[in-house]
């Protein structure tokens, strides 16, 4: 059954990152509503997750806090070695993967290294829908529920992520087809492993500080940079409210 579910998943991922294709025309609503999904993601699913699965306290802050303050530097930290590694083989000066820089002068590595978190992220949401339905049908449901839901989501930000960085189509392709398979390939692992909560909760935490700073410091700035309608802000409202609706449906 969750191998079934987890099908349900993999089209709505693949849907996701349909729709963020087909709009390309309005490039800032796309980005504006990425933000909101992911800035939505990170403080009403991921954190409050890390936190009741890693809430051990270190040194008086919990451990979740701390490693999602860390996954935040982290992915700072690494968009700014890249961007000095591309300066350093041509790239112009100061034209890094900024909020102002176009297209084509973006890291694409950074735009992979994002994906590829979204499809560890995915997988895990897989291995909770196999351990899910382990514990019992109603528990399985209610997690189906979510992961189902904000897997259009995860394809809507996975396919704008590596795309936004200058990714050739191909790779966001690919990346798209990467995270769409991985929820079914975790729930397979669910019937063969079972993760400690406390690493899961970890994780979670680095992830969704990780997040946090694509959607901050590059997502939104790019969206308003040439367009800073009202459109745009709504879209990044509506993301949010989008997943404060999955997370209230699947009983958080």
């Amino acid at each position: 059954m969750a191998v079934l579910v987890a099908l349900g998943a993999f089209l709505m991922t693949l849907f996701g990152g349909w729709v963020a294709q087909r709009v390309t025309d309005r490039r800032h609503l796309v980005l504006g509503l990425a933000g909101g999904l992911m800035l939505g993601v990170v403080g009403l699913d991921l954190l409050p997750e890390a936190l009741e699965a890693a809430g051990e306290e270190v040194f008086g802050v919990p451990q979740a806090l701390l490693l999602f303050v860390g996954g935040f530097l982290f992915a700072h930290v690494v968009e700014r070695l890249l961007a000095t590694r591309r300066a350093a083989h041509g790239a112009e000066p100061g034209e890094g993967p900024g909020p102002g820089a176009k297209a084509g002068e973006r890291t694409p590595q950074v735009g992979l290294v994002a994906a590829g978190a979204m499809v560890l992220h995915s997988l895990m949401d897989g291995i909770a829908l196999g351990a899910a339905f382990q514990v019992g049908g109603g528990m399985g449901a209610t997690v189906a529920l979510a992961v189902v839901t904000h897997d259009f989501a995860d394809g809507f930000n996975t396919y704008t992520l590596t795309s936004v960085y200058g990714n050739e189509r191909r790779k966001a392709l690919a990346m798209l087809f990467a995270d769409a398979l991985a929820p079914v390939v975790g729930a397979a692992l669910a019937t063969l492993l079972t993760l400690p909560e406390e690493l899961l909760g970890s994780y979670l935490g680095f992830f969704g500080g990780a997040l946090l700073y694509l959607a901050a410091a590059e997502i939104l700035p790019e969206a308003h940079h040439e367009h800073p309608a009202r459109t745009t802000l709504l879209c990044t409202v509506a993301g949010v409210g989008f997943i404060w609706l999955v997370v209230g449906l699947s009983g958080g």
